[in-house]
């Protein structure tokens, strides 16, 4: 039995459980533990400029390798910074280690340097607390040993998410018997998930073989269970059409002869006409959120009248939120779909077969490819979206993995961007943070270093925080930013201009109303990333193979392409648009139900479209 520094310990539980990195930015109350990190030949500690592009960060590399990332941040300001990302990653089911200094512990109330301490003292950990599974404030130095167990268990366990470890900055400095920590030697660290009830799976298995017209409703839950090949086998074995979330992007690949795309605002005509009429639904890993559900107005993308909902989720809380339910279950999917399999081949054993949906899948989305040829082809410039994403799709290997951040470099990939393999597309989904994509791209390549990483980004979502080309130069990750820049905050402007005729305070001009941008490309070259602004569409290609070979060198590379604001199209309903452009349906904010029981309002015509 010897005595050591808590931060030496904490760095040797770290490197035991395979921790490669900690995201962070310095502050005095953890130096103490940077100390102790500046000595680990085995966690490698990324220093950022913005406490927001660590957490970001973090949530990037965590999507890649799911495991939870940790961060670490400064009390006050560090904690006000961190809280985007982290709130980003609560929204969207990632798991995070959150270690965050504080003040001293014999100075809880004295008002020390930048206590937060307004409603209580040494609250500061308060502040993110709505958005993480649970706080731990460490007042006595030996039961972290225990904390940090239930820590990372809780964040990768259940539904995953972001968990916060408060450390008074004396306690890494503390002196305990490293005894103390055999328990952590002996706490495993995989927690096995739960299967279906075996009832649950037979009732399911049942539904979908007597439908007439079944439809698989996906989420990004199936790919945080890492259940593809399970959807795949229960769809293609009862030939049941799948559509897709926009955090489901990838569950199948998107070229897959079921896959039928995505639902809601940003969906397709052709999903919603499967969706609305489908007398059972399964929905797998999602909660039939509003961007997706079309702001449930029914019959437009789905509609509870005709529809029998069957749901399954990792967590119970998400079970029937928008819909009612016959049947409802807890588990994991990865589990549960192939529980549901086993079922289906007892009661169907040759499976079903549907050659003229296949057949109408097909020819559906030929029509919907060659409608956007023309815009694709375009030479114009500014460039249209739809030729950038064309020329990223023909430049990029298959297997890149893709952050987005909002906007058309979001909606329209998720709408019109073919994703073929799972888990090579990453959105900001719950929380559809602007910079997101940014900085997430900056942990997904140091989760995968030997696949090319890249953002689409718009100029809006690249401004809030482009110091993430420093942590790229410093840290050597060869990442690529492709910066859609259309002088705006674009889907805003779009959307203003189409219920108030006016994009005021949604474009970038100077004071005398000419159109204003900074120019990225030179921005990147100034941090000391190589980079290329184009000048027209035929440029831009080669630009995008500058970037391989700039990757291949390992060297980050920014391409910045001028880009036309186009809408995105919008076959579905976002009821924004009934409160700002108020009609029949809409009266003093609240919904007037049609005599039909259906609610259809004018927003479901293309009239409505924004971007």
């Amino acid at each position: 039995m010897s005595k050591k520094l808590i931060s030496e310990l904490m760095v040797d539980y770290l490197e035991r459980r395979s921790v490669e990195y900690v995201f962070g930015l310095c502050g005095h109350t953890v130096i103490g533990m940077l100390d102790a990190l500046s000595r680990s030949t085995k966690v490698t500690y990324i220093s950022n400029r913005h406490e927001a592009v660590a957490s970001i960060a973090a949530d990037g590399y965590a999507r890649i390798t799911h495991k939870a990332s940790v961060v670490m941040c400064h009390l006050g300001p560090g904690l006000t910074n961190v809280l985007t990302g982290v709130a980003n990653a609560a929204f969207d089911s990632i798991p995070m280690v959150v270690i965050a200094g504080d003040v001293p512990s014999y100075y809880f109330g004295k008002h020390p340097h930048q206590e937060v301490n307004m409603h209580g003292d040494a609250t500061q950990y308060k502040i993110l607390e709505p958005v993480v599974k649970r706080v731990w404030r460490v007042d006595d130095p030996e039961a972290l040993p225990e904390i940090l167990d239930k820590a990372f268990r809780l964040a990768e366990s259940g539904r995953p998410g972001p968990v916060l470890i408060d450390m008074p900055m004396d306690m890494f400095s503390r002196e305990i018997d490293d005894d103390l920590w055999l328990r952590t030697y002996k706490d495993s660290h995989i927690t096995m998930r739960p299967a279906l009830d075996p009832s649950a799976a037979k009732a399911i298995a049942a539904k979908l073989v007597d439908a007439k017209n079944p439809v698989l409703h996906v989420g990004g839950g199936i790919l945080l269970a890492q259940a593809s090949d399970e959807l795949a086998a229960l769809a293609e074995f009862l030939d049941i059409p799948v559509s897709r979330t926009l955090m489901g992007q990838g569950c199948l690949s998107d070229c897959h002869p079921l896959m039928i795309g995505q639902t809601g605002f940003w969906g397709m005509e052709f999903t919603h006409s499967l969706t609305v009429s489908a007398d059972v639904i399964l929905g797998l890993g999602t909660r039939f959120a509003e961007a997706d559900s079309s702001s449930w107005y029914q019959g437009v993308t789905f509609d509870p009248g005709v529809t029998t909902f069957l749901q399954i989720d990792i967590d119970p809380s998400e079970i029937g939120r928008n819909y009612p339910v016959e049947i409802g279950a807890v588990g994991d999917l990865k589990l549960g779909l192939a529980q549901i399999l086993e079922e289906a081949k007892k009661l169907c054993p040759q499976g079903k077969s549907r050659p003229e949906l296949r057949e109408k899948i097909a020819a559906a989305k030929a029509a919907f490819k060659q409608s956007n040829k023309t815009i694709s082809d375009d030479g114009r410039f500014p460039m249209t979206p739809q030729r950038i994403l064309k020329d990223v799709k023909d430049v990029f290997p298959e297997d890149s993995i893709i952050f987005t951040d909002v906007g058309w470099n979001k909606n329209g990939v998720a709408q019109q961007f073919d994703i073929t393999i799972p888990g090579t597309i990453h959105h900001s989904s719950g929380l559809a943070t602007m910079g997101f994509g940014a900085s997430a791209v900056l942990g997904g390549k140091l989760a995968a270093p030997d696949r090319i990483c890249l953002t689409l980004t718009g100029d809006g979502g690249f401004g809030v925080n482009p110091t993430c080309l420093a942590t790229a130069v410093e840290q050597g990750i060869a990442c690529i930013w492709v910066v859609m820049n259309n002088s705006a905050f674009g889907t805003i402007a779009g959307l203003e201009n189409a219920n108030y005729n006016t994009k005021f305070g949604t474009v970038f001009q100077t004071p005398d109303g000419k159109a204003y941008s900074p120019r990225w490309a030179d921005v990147a070259k100034a941090y000391g990333v190589e980079s290329v602004c184009v000048s027209s569409a035929d440029e831009f290609k080669g630009a995008l193979e500058q970037a391989l070979a700039a990757n291949r060198a390992g060297k980050p590379f920014l391409v910045e392409a001028p880009m036309e604001n186009i809408v995105v199209p919008t076959p579905g309903c976002w009821n924004i648009n009934d409160i700002y452009s108020p009609n029949t349906l809409v009266r003093d904010g609240k919904l007037i139900l049609k005599e039909n029981g259906c609610y259809v309002p004018p927003s479901h015509s293309k009239s409505h479209n924004t971007n």
